[in-house]
């Protein structure tokens, strides 16, 4: 299997212009390798790189499984995991708006606010 390429600077650029329009503000992101299944299936984990964030209590995850390969979560609490219904996005943009919107969707059913 080939090695999957580096988080780019436009990658970046596009889940920081995301964050700026959804929270209003700058929101302070990482960097970081994580092992994860690529494949539900498989029992290998694989090293990709990953941004991450913090943002109104709860954490947020981008996994970058390819070239123009992504896939995301967030949590509240390490054992509630929480995705988009959607295993892989070919598009960053999609993948960062369709969490964001999961995301509040949650918090509102969490909430009471619906």
């Amino acid at each position: 299997m080939s090695e999957i390429p580096d988080i780019t600077d436009s990658e970046l650029w596009i889940i920081e212009t995301a964050l700026a329009e959804r929270y209003g503000c700058k929101v302070e992101r990482q960097i970081a390798d994580a092992e994860i299944r690529l494949m539900p299936s498989a029992r290998a984990l694989s090293s990709c790189p990953a941004s991450d964030w913090h943002q109104e209590g709860c954490n947020f995850i981008i996994f970058k499984t390819g070239s123009r390969k992504y896939c995301c979560q967030f949590f509240n609490h390490g054992y509630q995991q929480y995705a988009t219904g959607v295993r892989e996005y070919d598009d960053l943009t999609e993948c960062v708006v369709s969490l964001l919107q999961a995301q509040a969707d949650h918090s509102v059913r969490q909430n009471g606010d619906i």
